[in-house]
Order: C-alpha cells, then sequence, then structure tokens
C-alpha cells in the first residue's frame, strides 16, 4: 500500500516538474530555428512618444544613455528624468543634455516602481500618445524608438524591445557565460513566443506603451521585478506585451564581480519570488479563462536554469532510487527525458545564438558559473522583500 502511494506521487511530481520543462524547451527551440533574413523596417510616420527614465545615482551611466535617445527624437517628442533619492550630480548632468528632469525624495517607498510611477504622473499633465521606459545604463540601436512606438501605436498593446547585456571589453569567460545565459531568457525564448503567436513578458527596458494603458495598472510597487509584474498585471486586464526584436536596447554587465553579484542576486531573487506568486494564480479559475494571462504566469513557473537542472537531477535521482527499490521505473524515465530535452534546447540555442559569444572551448565554464548561481538560492528563497532601490554598482575597473 505504501508502495503504490509513493509510486502515485513520484508519477505526479514526475509530471509536474515536466511541465516547466516542456515549457523552456519549447520556447528556446522555436526561438532557435532559422528565418529569412527581415528587410529592415523604415518608419516614417510615428506619434510623439514620451521617453521616461528612473535614475537612482546614475551619474556614470546616464549621460550616454540621455545622447542615444536624444539622437533618435523627433519633434514633439518629450524626454523625462525622474531624479529618484539621488546624491550625486545625476540630475544636473540630465538637464545639461536637454532632458525634463523632476526629482523625488522618499525615504520609505524607495524602487523604480514609484520612480516610474512618480513620472507618469508628471507626463499625466500633458500625455502623449505612447510613452516609452528606458533604463539608464542603456543605449538605443539604429531605429529603436521609432519602432517601438510604431508597434505600440499601431497594436494598442505594451510592446517589450530586445533588451539584451553584452560583457564588457576584457571580461573572462565568466561574464560570456552570463551574456549568452541572458541572451537566452531576453531574445530567444520571447522570439520562441512570439513565432508561436503568444505574448511575453516585459524584461525591465525598452517598454512602450500606449498612454491610455497606464491608467488602468498600479505602477506604484517596491516589487524586484516590478516591470515582470507589471506585464502579468497589463495581461490580467486583457493587454498582453508582445515583443518587437527589431527594436535593440543595449547595455552591459558591471565592470566589478560586487557589482554583477549584486545584479544577478536582484534578478534571481525577483524571479523566484513571481514564481511564487505564478503558482499561486494557476490555482485559480480565473487565470485559465485568460490566454495571454496564462501564457505569461505559465512563463514565469519555469525556474530560472540551474533551479531547474537541480531539481530534474533530484528527481533522476529518486527515480532511480525507486527503479532500484522496485517501485517502478516512471520517474527515472521522466527525468531521463528532462534532461535530453533541456540538453538538447540549449544545444540548439548556442548553435543558433551563442557560439560568438561563447564558443566551444570555453563550454567547460558553464558548470562553474551554473554553481556559483546555485549557492545564491537558499538565501533569496527566504530571504524578505527589500524596501529600497537596489542600484547595481556601475564603478569601473581602475
Amino acid at each position: 500500500m505504501i508502495g503504490m502511494a509513493v509510486l502515485y506521487v513520484s508519477a505526479i511530481l514526475a509530471v509536474i516538474v515536466s511541465i516547466p520543462v516542456l515549457i523552456f524547451a519549447i520556447e528556446c527551440i522555436v526561438g532557435s530555428l532559422p528565418s529569412k533574413p527581415r528587410p529592415s523596417r523604415g518608419i516614417t510616420i510615428r506619434p510623439p512618444v514620451a521617453v521616461l527614465m528612473a535614475a537612482h545615482n546614475e551619474s556614470l551611466e546616464i549621460a550616454e544613455a540621455l545622447k542615444s535617445i536624444k539622437a533618435q527624437m523627433r519633434e514633439g517628442d518629450r524626454l523625462v528624468v525622474v531624479a529618484d533619492n539621488c546624491t550625486d550630480d545625476t540630475a544636473e548632468i540630465a538637464r545639461g543634455i536637454g532632458a525634463e528632469v523632476v526629482e523625488r525624495f522618499d525615504n520609505e517607498r524607495r524602487a523604480k516602481g514609484y520612480a516610474v510611477d512618480f513620472g507618469v504622473s508628471y507626463l499625466r499633465q500633458s500625455p502623449l500618445p505612447v510613452m516609452v521606459i528606458i533604463d539608464a545604463d542603456c543605449k538605443l540601436g539604429e531605429g529603436a524608438l521609432d519602432r517601438l512606438v510604431a508597434d505600440a501605436f499601431a497594436k494598442q498593446r505594451p510592446i517589450q524591445g530586445r533588451y539584451v547585456l553584452f560583457a564588457p571589453p576584457g571580461s573572462g569567460i565568466h561574464l560570456a557565460v552570463a551574456q549568452f545565459s541572458f541572451h537566452l531568457k531576453n531574445h530567444v525564448r520571447l522570439r520562441g513566443l512570439t513565432r508561436l503567436g503568444l505574448p511575453c513578458l516585459l524584461t525591465g527596458s525598452g517598454m512602450a506603451f500606449p498612454w491610455a494603458l497606464l491608467e488602468k495598472v498600479d505602477l506604484a510597487t517596491g516589487h524586484l521585478s516590478e516591470d515582470t509584474k507589471l506585464g502579468l498585471d497589463l495581461a490580467k486586464v486583457g493587454h498582453s506585451p508582445t515583443f518587437c526584436e527589431d527594436a535593440l536596447i543595449a547595455s552591459l554587465f558591471p565592470y566589478t564581480a560586487s557589482g554583477e553579484l549584486s545584479q544577478r542576486r536582484r534578478w534571481e531573487g525577483g524571479h523566484l519570488r513571481m514564481l511564487r506568486k505564478s503558482l499561486r494564480e494557476l490555482l485559480r479559475p480565473s487565470t485559465w479563462m485568460n490566454g495571454g494571462y496564462l501564457t505569461l504566469v505559465l512563463d514565469i513557473a519555469v525556474p530560472p536554469l540551474t533551479l531547474l537542472f537541480t531539481i530534474v537531477t533530484g528527481l533522476l535521482i529518486a527515480g532511480a532510487a525507486l527503479a532500484m527499490a522496485g517501485l517502478g521505473y516512471f520517474a527515472l524515465f521522466m527525468a531521463i527525458a528532462d534532461i535530453a530535452l533541456l540538453l538538447a534546447a540549449l544545444v540548439a540555442t548556442w548553435y543558433a545564438h551563442g557560439r560568438d559569444v561563447l564558443p566551444a572551448r570555453n563550454l567547460f565554464a558553464i558548470p562553474r558559473y551554473a554553481a556559483a548561481k546555485f549557492m545564491l538560492y537558499p538565501r533569496m528563497l527566504w530571504a524578505g522583500h527589500p524596501r529600497f532601490w537596489i542600484r547595481t554598482d556601475r564603478a569601473r575597473r581602475g
């Protein structure tokens, strides 16, 4: 009797674990399929846009970011910087480049979401048809602003550009692996969803919104993954985001190890908190009645890749133990299939998108990178929610 109960429980767990594996593999494989080169889209007419940048002590990066945006602005566009609880000369630099600057000081509500909400309240006095959010450490690819604005206005949906991070010049193998991992998450998987005709999550920078949609959600949040939460909130009210691969928004990983570590903790910690929320949402009947919202909830339910591999490996060990005890082979076979599927998805992604960044001779660095990430999970799983803006250390090496 106990043996049958163990068999049934292991089978159910094996099926549950296979769901995020299947979602991840489909997104990666579809996103890595070859496609014909697309002609460059020239946007001749688009509505005016308000570009909003929330910045906290970004004096090292903000000038280049603002110049990148200014170069793509047209007559009637606005560039607004919210200097949020700044103790440096971020506001002065932004004014010198020609941005409208509003300063915000609030010792209790200190996070990007609150700064964005403050900027939207400022723009509400004379709103424009589309608003775009760009981070203070990002540069726009050629024509990116036009494409974001044109898509948001034409589709009347939130639009997420191709926001990617690159390793700084002269950085080591560790950041090459990080770059590949980030591109997989923010480009390849979103590309796969788009090819399947599905919506995507918002990823933080290069987000465009028809103005009317901003009135339907609460932007003032201190959540670590305020962008993901915003995409979910919009999908819940019927306005799922979609991906614009042609609009490139690029930034660099931090130069220092401490900066890269704090950035990784913020992203992974935010993802884990949203993952817990997504599991609760899957228990609500209303979630299954909203296709766009359900897609995003299932996408968030995919754990970070290192954690997903760890879970599947644990299932493999447990399945082998059950098989040796004569309690069936189902869990073992499912775990083997999951690992094979994950490896196939990663190989397909690496072959299509990662060979230049991470040559075959450097693949040995992946296990070490994964181990370093894994060590962060216990603390992030149980850590309290930060109540302040966690700014990435952008100092350059001397």
